[in-house]
Order: C-alpha cells, then sequence, then structure tokens
C-alpha cells in the first residue's frame, strides 16, 4: 500500500493537533510536518517533500493562496487541498487558480476529508459539495455558456468529461464505462492536451463555463 505524505498548515494548534490524530490513524497516510503560517509552509515543503498539504487561507506572514502559487510554481507535482472556514467565491476562485487541487471546508466529515486527500494524492481533484456548486453556478451564468467548443474532443472523451465534472474519480468512471483505469486516465490525458488544460479542476471549469454541465 502507498503512503500519502502529508503537511498540514495552519494557524490554530487545536485543529493541526485533531487532523493529524484523524489522518495518522489511516494505514495510507502519514503526516511528515506541521506548519504555522504561510512562511513555514514553504520552509516545511521544500524539506519534507510531501505528497498533500492542508492549507489554510487566513494565516499570519503568508497567505495561504499566496504560499501555494510558490509552491506550485517550485513543485508542481504537490497536491494542496485547501482546508478552511471561507466558502466566499473570492477565496474559492482564488484557491483553485492558484492550483489547489482541492477546496474543503473545515466543517466537512472526515470521510470527505479522507477522500480528498486519497484523490488529490491520486493526481484528482475533490471540491466540498457546497463549494462546486458554487463553481457550478458562477460558471454557468457566464456569457458564452451556450456555445460549447468540444469539437476536438471524442464522444467517449466527452463522457468521461462530463462524468469527472460530477466529481467522479477514476476508478468510479472506469466502473461505470466498463474500462481499465489506465484507459481512463490516457482519456483525460487526452483531454487535458486539447482543452489546453493542466489538471481536473480547470478542465471541469472549462466545461462549465462552456455549457457541457447544466445546473
Amino acid at each position: 500500500m502507498d503512503v500519502v505524505n502529508i503537511l498540514i498548515v495552519d494557524d490554530h494548534t487545536l485543529f493541526r493537533t485533531g487532523i493529524r490524530k484523524m489522518l495518522e490513524a489511516e494505514a495510507d497516510m502519514h503526516v511528515v510536518g506541521e506548519a504555522a503560517t504561510g512562511r513555514e509552509a514553504l520552509e516545511q515543503a521544500r524539506k519534507l517533500v510531501p505528497d498533500v498539504i492542508l492549507m489554510d487561507i487566513k494565516m499570519p506572514d503568508l497567505d495561504g493562496i499566496e504560499a501555494t502559487r510558490c509552491l506550485v510554481r517550485e513543485m508542481p507535482h504537490l497536491g494542496i487541498i485547501f482546508c478552511t472556514m471561507f466558502e466566499d467565491d473570492e477565496f474559492v476562485f482564488a484557491g483553485l487558480q492558484a492550483g489547489g487541487k482541492g477546496y474543503i471546508l473545515k466543517d466537512a466529515d472526515p470521510d470527505t476529508m479522507l477522500r480528498a486527500v486519497r484523490a488529490v494524492a491520486n493526481g484528482e481533484s475533490l471540491l466540498d459539495s457546497s463549494i462546486a456548486m458554487k463553481v457550478m453556478r458562477q460558471f454557468s451564468a457566464l456569457p458564452g455558456k451556450q456555445t460549447p467548443l468540444f469539437d476536438d474532443l471524442t464522444p467517449r472523451e466527452l463522457e468521461i468529461l462530463k462524468l469527472i465534472a460530477e466529481g467522479l474519480r477514476n476508478r468510479e468512471i472506469a466502473q461505470k464505462l466498463v474500462l481499465s483505469e489506465k484507459t481512463v486516465k490516457n482519456h483525460i490525458n487526452n483531454i487535458f492536451s486539447k482543452l489546453h488544460v493542466n489538471d481536473r479542476s480547470q478542465a471541469v471549469l472549462y466545461a462549465i463555463r462552456k455549457g457541457l454541465v447544466k445546473i
């Protein structure tokens, strides 16, 4: 079993302690370190090279969004999940644009947090359900949503993109379409290339903006 190495970044000691206990109760997760500020997050990430970072937004010294921008530039492989109480549009979209692969509210249930960590460690993305709806509503309201531009995608790729937008992970897509996970991953890589996006979050935002996903 592959173990996911996790860095917890939050300025509240009690939260870090609680989330650490929850994560380390899982056989496939290991917390390699903690940080209480954005600057500490940069230092610890460079030193420890985790697979996943749970990143708060509002912190002393350097906020989580700016820290994420810096880390994504330096270590593109990092899977950063924002874990915060803020669900304002400003923070949600800034976090995703900075390179976050997940956005989970602190009052989410433990299963959601664990699913997010595993998904991001696997190169996927996961948004809290309320955040996903916010993103979908925002982008479905943009001009041009009725003019989809998916001519380059095959019918199978379109089908998979819709399932990604619905929040399904690679394994779930493979089961639903009776395909291997490797085949699904190849299709997703082709989708990224054709849409000129870097990850699942960007692909979903593109699909919503162009009207593939209806609210």
